[in-house]
C-alpha cells in the first residue's frame, strides 16, 4: 500500500471512529458486560506447576523418572520432605522414632496416608551422611509420591504425616522441597495479583496525570486499560477452557503489567497529538480525528510490532515459551484493537475535557514555534539538547560514542551469565517452606531437598552390593558432590524395594549437592557428572543394562540446555520480526538497521545490570531461565515501538524541512510523550517486584531498565545523535530525505537569481 494510499485509509477510519464514537463506546461496554457474565476468567489454577510440564515426556530427566516410579512402583525423587531440627541436637530417640515412622509408612502399616508410597529417612548424626555441615542436629524424611498426585496433595500429606507422628519435642521445622515451594509460589502469586493491579493503576493515574496535567486524562487511560484488561483475561479463559491447554502460572502477573502498560503507551500517544491540535485551535471533532489520523497508524505499526516481537516466543523449542509466546501476542492485539477504537472515540466525546483542568488553548506562539526552537535563550531545555545534537555530525558522533560506551559497560557482566530454575530459592524468607528449607541446608548440605537420583538397571544388581557401595563412593568424590545415600548406607527394611528391588533388577541413589539444586552452579555439577556417568559405573565395576540422572537438577539442566538452543532462534526472529516492522513503516534499511542494534544495547545494559544485582545478592543462583527471554523480546518489541513513534514523527516533519530542523522540530515533543509512556510502562513491569518471588524480581528490574535506558539515553540522546551523524542516508533505499533536501536548496538559491537577471 501506498503512502498516499494509506493516509486514505487512515483518514477514512478516523473520520468514522470520530462519527460513530457513541456506537464505539457503546459497543466495548456491551462487550465488557458480555465477556463478565458469559466468559470465565483466567486463572493460574488452570497452570501447570509441575516442573517436568515444562518439557516433554521424552527427555531422558523426565524419562528416567517415569522408569523409576515404573520399576519401583514411586519415584525417589524427594521433592516433598519433613524437616527436623534441633541446634542442640536431636537425641537417640528422635532420630530412632523417625526411622520406626518412616519404614511403617514405607510398609503401608499406616492408614490415612494413602498417596505416601514410601518414606526415606535421614539424618545427619554419626557421619552416616557425608559432606554434612553438621553432626546429629538434623533429619529429613523424603516423603515419596506417585506421579500423578497433585502438588497440593503432597503437600498436605506432608504436613498430616508431621502431624501424625511428631510432636512439639521432635523440633519439627515444617514441609519443605520443591513440590511444597511451586505450591507456595502459587499462592504468593495470587494473593500478591490484586494489589500488583491496585498499585499498577495507581502510578499510571499519577503518572499520566502529573505528565498531562489533568485528572481526567487518566481516568482514560485506566478505563481503556481496563476494558482491555477485562477482555483479555475472559477471552483467554474461555479459550483455556475450550481447548483444555495449560499455562504457567508465572503468566498472569506479566500478562497484567503488560497489558496495562501497552495501552497507556498508546494512550499517551493519542493525547498527546490531541492536546497538540488543540492548542493550534481545532475544534473538538477535528482534533480528535485529526490526531487519529495522524497517530492511529502510528500506533497500529507499533503495536504490530510489539505482538510480531512476543511472537518470536514461537520458535523455541521449550514448552514454557510456546505457552508465554501466544499469552503475550494475544494481550497486546487485544490491547492495541482497543486503542485504536476505543481512544478516539473517548477524545471525540471529551473533547478539553480530557485535559481538565488545564484545558489546552489556542496558542499564538506556535506559528513562531520553529524560531524559537533557534533561540537559545528562549528554547526550552529538551529544545536546546535537540539543537546542540544536530548542529554538527562531530557533536553527534561524541554523543553517539558516549552512548555505545555507557551500554557497553552496563552490558559487561552478562559475560557471567548463568541460568537457574529456582523453586524454593526464589521464596521470601517468610515462607515456611523457605524456613524449613534453610534449616535442613543448615544440617546437610544446599541441595539436600531436591537431590538427583541416579537409576540403574541391569540384573542381579543385589549380588552386585560391593560394586553398588563403590560406585557410591566414587559419587561422593565427584566435584559438587555434597554426599550420596545408596544401597548399604540404610538399614536394609528400608533398603529393599526401596533403593534396591528384590529381584536384583534395578537400584538407585540419591545425590545430593553442594549448592541449591536449581541453581546454574548446581546445573553445572549435573551436566558435568553426566557426562562421566557410564566412565564412574565401569570403574566401580558394575554390570547394567542403563544409568540414567532424574530429578528435579537434572530436568533443570535439560530446561536449560533447551533455553540456551533457544537463543539463537528466538534472537533470529525476534531481530528479522522488529527489522521487517520498521523497514516496512519507515521505508528505509539503514534506519531500520541502526534502530535496532539502539535497541540490542539497550537490552544488554538492562540484562547485565540485572545479572550485576542478583549475581551479588545470590552468587551460583543465575537468573532464572525464562527472565532473560521474555525480557529480551519485550524491550526489543518496546524499543521498535517507540522508535516507530520517534522516527515516524521525524519522517513526517522532513517532508516540509531539511532533516535537522525536523529532529528539532518534532524529537521534543516526541521524547516527551515517550518518557511518559515509558515511565508508566516501567512502573508497570517494574511492579512485578510486589510479587515476593525472585523470578518476578529479576524480571521487573530488567524490564525497568531496560525500557528507562531505551527512554533516556537510547531515545533522547542515541537516536537524535545517529540520525544528524547518518543524515538522509538514513533513508536508503529510498531517496526522499536526499531529494527533498536538494529540491529545498534550489528553491533557496531562485530568489537569490531573480534580481540579478532583472
Amino acid at each position: 500500500m501506498s503512502h498516499g494510499e494509506g493516509g486514505r485509509v487512515a483518514r477514512t477510519t478516523a473520520r468514522l471512529l470520530v462519527r460513530l464514537r457513541w456506537w464505539v463506546l457503546a459497543f466495548w461496554a456491551g462487550a465488557v458486560l458480555l465477556s463478565l457474565v458469559v466468559f470465565p476468567a483466567l486463572s493460574s489454577s488452570h497452570g501447570s506447576s509441575d516442573l517436568s510440564g515444562l518439557v516433554p515426556d521424552d527427555t531422558p530427566a523426565v524419562a528416567t523418572e517415569l522408569r523409576d516410579a515404573e520399576v519401583f512402583g514411586f519415584p525417589l525423587s524427594g521433592r516433598t520432605a519433613v524437616v527436623q531440627r534441633d541446634a542442640a541436637g536431636l537425641s537417640v530417640y528422635d532420630q530412632g522414632r523417625t526411622a520406626v515412622a518412616a519404614a511403617a509408612v514405607t510398609r503401608k502399616e499406616q492408614k490415612g496416608l494413602g498417596h505416601v508410597e514410601g518414606a526415606l529417612p535421614l539424618s545427619n548424626a554419626l557421619g552416616v551422611f557425608p559432606g554434612s555441615r553438621e553432626n546429629g542436629t538434623t533429619s529429613i524424611t523424603y516423603l515419596l509420591f506417585r506421579p500423578d498426585v497433585s502438588f497440593g496433595v503432597q503437600t498436605r500429606e506432608a504436613r498430616r504425616y508431621a502431624d501424625r507422628f511428631f510432636g512439639e519435642r521432635d523440633a519439627v521445622v515444617g514441609v519443605s522441597g520443591s513440590v511444597p515451594a511451586r505450591d507456595a509460589q502459587g499462592d504468593l502469586i495470587r494473593d500478591a495479583l490484586p494489589t500488583v493491579e491496585l498499585l499498577t493503576l495507581l502510578a499510571i493515574v499519577l503518572i499520566v496525570g502529573v505528565a498531562l496535567r489533568s485528572v481526567v486524562a487518566p481516568v482514560v487511560a485506566v478505563a481503556s486499560a481496563g476494558v482491555a484488561y477485562v477482555m483479555t483475561l475472559r477471552l483467554s479463559g474461555a479459550f483455556t477452557a475450550l481447548v483444555g491447554v495449560s499455562s504457567p502460572s508465572e503468566l498472569e502477573p506479566v500478562v497484567v503489567a503488560l497489558l496495562l502498560g501497552v495501552v497507556t503507551d498508546y494512550v499517551v500517544f493519542y493525547l498527546t497529538a490531541m492536546r497538540a491540535e488543540l492548542r493550534r485551535g481545532r475544534p473538538r471533532l477535528e482534533a480528535a480525528e485529526i490526531a487519529s489520523t495522524r497517530f492511529g497508524p502510528i500506533v497500529l505499526v507499533a503495536g504490530l510490532a510489539v505482538a510480531a516481537g512476543t511472537g518470536a516466543l514461537l520458535v523455541a523449542e521449550s514448552l514454557f515459551f510456546r505457552a508465554l509466546g501466544p499469552a503475550l501476542v494475544f494481550t497486546v492485539v487485544v490491547g492495541l484493537v482497543v486503542a485504536v477504537t476505543l481512544v478516539p472515540a473517548l477524545m471525540a466525546v471529551l473533547g478539553r475535557w480530557c485535559f481538565w483542568p488545564s484545558h489546552p488553548r489556542p496558542s499564538e506562539e506556535s506559528d513562531d514555534e520553529l524560531a524559537d526552537l533557534f533561540a537559545p535563550h528562549r528554547a526550552p531545555l529538551l529544545e536546546q539538547l535537540m539543537r546542540r545534537l544536530t548542529s554538527s555530525r562531530a557533536k553527534a558522533a561524541q554523543m553517539v560514542g558516549a552512548c555505545v560506551c555507557a551500554l557497553a559497560v552496563m552490558a559487561f557482566p552478562l559475560q557471567g551469565l548463568g541460568l537457574g530454575v529456582s523453586f524454593v530459592g526464589s521464596l521470601p524468607q517468610t515462607s515456611g517452606v523457605k524456613q524449613a528449607a534453610d534449616a535442613a541446608r543448615d544440617g546437610f548440605a544446599p541441595g539436600i531437598l531436591s537431590p538427583t537420583t541416579l537409576l540403574l538397571e541391569g540384573s542381579d544388581l543385589d549380588r552386585q552390593r560391593l560394586g553398588l557401595v563403590r560406585l557410591g563412593s566414587l559419587l561422593e568424590e565427584q566435584p559438587g558432590v555434597a554426599g550420596v545415600l545408596g544401597p548399604g548406607d540404610v538399614v536394609p527394611r528400608i533398603s529393599r524395594n526401596v533403593l534396591v528391588r528384590a529381584d536384583g533388577t534395578a537400584a538407585r541413589y540419591l545425590v545430593v549437592l553442594d549448592d541449591e539444586a536449581l541453581g546454574a552452579a548446581a546445573i553445572s555439577t549435573i551436566d558435568a557428572l553426566q557426562e562421566r556417568l557410564d566412565a564412574l559405573v565401569a570403574e566401580a565395576g558394575l554390570v547394567v543394562t542403563s544409568a540414567g540422572l532424574a530429578g528435579d537438577t537434572a530436568t533443570a539442566a535439560y530446561i536449560v540446555d533447551q533455553t540456551s538452543g533457544d537463543l539463537v532462534r528466538i534472537a533470529i526472529a525476534a531481530l528479522a520480526a522488529n527489522l521487517l516492522m520498521l523497514v516496512m513503516f519507515l521505508r528505509a534499511v539503514v534506519a531500520a538497521l541502526y534502530l535496532l542494534v539502539g535497541s540490542v544495547l539497550s537490552l544488554g545494559a538492562a540484562l547485565g545490570t540485572t545479572m550485576l544485582v542478583f549475581g551479588n545478592l545470590d552468587p551460583g543462583a543465575g537468573l532464572t531461565f525464562y527472565v532473560p527471554f521474555a525480557a529480551a523480546v519485550l524491550l526489543l518489541a518496546f524499543g521498535s515501538d517507540y522508535n516507530i513513534f520517534a522516527v515516524g514523527s521525524v519522517w513526517d516533519a522532513a517532508r516540509t524541512r531539511p532533516l535537522r530542523e525536523a529532529i528539532v522540530t518534532a524529537m521534543p515533543e516526541t521524547v516527551r510523550a515517550i518518557f511518559v509512556a515509558g515511565l508508566a510502562l516501567a512502573a508497570s513491569f517494574g511492579l512485578l517486584a510486589v510479587v515476593p518471588l525472585v523470578p518476578f524480581r529479576q524480571l521487573a528490574l530488567a524490564m525497568a531498565v531496560g525500557i528507562m535506558v531505551d527512554v533516556v539515553l537510547v531515545r533522547s540522546l542515541l537516536l537524535p545523535a545517529l540520525l544528524t551523524l547518518v543524515g538522509p542516508v538514513s533513508a536508503w533505499p529510498g531517496k526522499h530525505l536526499r531529494a527533498e533536501r536538494a529540491e529545498r536548496a534550489e528553491r533557496r538559491e531562485r530568489p537569490r537569481r531573480t534580481p540579478e537577471r532583472g
